[in-house]
């Protein structure tokens, strides 16, 4: 299963820097608070969303 989680959201949970590091981004690129990102159940559970 994936799980879909967005900037605002990443943030809120206090996990953005980890999925920043998932996705290879950095503090340089133009991110919206809006912007979604799909995650594996595998990667949600590193995150500790399940």
């Amino acid at each position: 299963m994936k799980m879909i989680i967005t900037q605002a959201e990443a943030v809120e949970k206090g996990i953005w820097p980890e999925v920043m590091k998932m996705f290879g981004l950095d503090n340089e690129d133009e991110i919206w608070p809006s912007e979604e990102y799909i995650l594996t159940e595998e990667q949600a559970r590193k995150l500790h969303l399940k």
